[in-house]
C-alpha cells in the first residue's frame, strides 16, 4: 500500500479553486492507496476575530469548522473521507511536552477512506486543545505513520489547476533562494529543511503513479 501525508496550508485552505482541484484528484487517484491529508487554520480565523472571538477560540473554531468543510466538499467530489480533529478520541495527546499517537485508533480507521486530519491536540495533563504547527506536527505523523511519501503544494498561482514544469525534479533547501521560496513554498514550510515533495494539483491525482513533483532535500 502506498502512504502518503499531504499538507493543506495556511493559504490554500482560503482557495476555494484550488481545494476543489484537490477534491477533484482525490477522485482520480486510484490504486492501494492510504491517503493522510493534514491541515490546521487559514484566514477565516482572522475573519472569526473581527466578530469579537479572541484569537485562541478563533483559530480553534476555524480549525474545527475548515474539516468539517473540507469532508462535505470533498464528499462533493466522490471522495470518501473520514475527518478527525487530532484531540478527538485522545487520537493524538501531548504527554509531558511530547506529543502521543494512539496506533490502535489509527488502524480502526478505514484505509479505503482519506483521512483528513486537524493539527487541534488535546494536552492530558490540563485538557487544553490546542493546535501543533504544522511543519512540527507532519514531522511527528512521519515518525509515527512512516509514510512512502509526504507533500506540499505549490503556491505559485498557475500551480493551482494546471501543471507547470518550470522546476527542477529536485531541488535542495540550502540552494533555494528567497524569490524561489516565496514563489513555490507555502510560507509555513520556508524553513522545513527535512526531505518532502512539492507537488501540485493536477500532479497529485495522478498518485502513486509516476510524476510526484519535484523532490526537495
Amino acid at each position: 500500500m502506498f502512504t502518503y501525508i499531504a499538507v493543506l496550508d495556511y493559504n490554500h485552505l482560503d482557495n476555494g479553486v484550488f481545494l476543489t482541484a484537490i477534491g477533484r484528484a482525490l477522485a482520480q487517484q486510484s490504486g492501494n492507496i492510504r491517503a493522510i491529508l493534514i491541515h490546521g487554520d487559514s484566514e477565516y480565523t482572522e475573519r472569526l476575530i473581527q466578530t469579537g472571538m479572541m484569537r485562541s477560540d478563533a483559530r480553534n473554531r476555524s480549525i474545527k469548522d475548515l474539516n468539517h468543510r473540507l469532508v462535505a466538499l470533498f464528499a462533493d467530489q466522490g471522495v470518501s473521507v473520514v475527518g478527525i480533529n487530532g484531540y478527538q478520541r485522545e487520537f493524538i495527546t501531548r504527554k509531558g511536552g511530547a506529543l502521543d499517537f494512539d496506533h490502535s485508533f489509527y488502524k480502526s480507521l478505514p484505509s479505503k477512506s482519506v483521512l483528513l486530519l486537524s493539527n487541534l491536540v488535546m494536552d492530558a495533563e490540563t485538557d487544553i486543545v490546542e493546535p501543533v504547527e504544522l511543519p512540527n506536527y507532519l514531522n511527528f505523523l512521519r515518525s509515527e505513520i512512516e509514510p512512502d511519501e509526504a507533500f506540499l503544494f505549490s503556491v505559485k498561482k498557475s500551480d493551482e489547476v494546471i501543471k507547470d514544469n518550470e522546476l527542477e525534479d529536485t531541488l535542495r533547501w540550502d540552494e533555494m533562494d528567497t524569490n524561489l521560496k516565496e514563489t513555490y513554498i507555502p510560507e509555513e514550510f520556508h524553513h522545513y529543511n527535512k526531505e518532502i515533495r512539492l507537488i501540485n494539483a493536477q500532479s497529485f491525482g495522478n498518485l502513486p503513479e509516476q510524476n510526484r513533483g519535484c523532490k526537495i532535500y
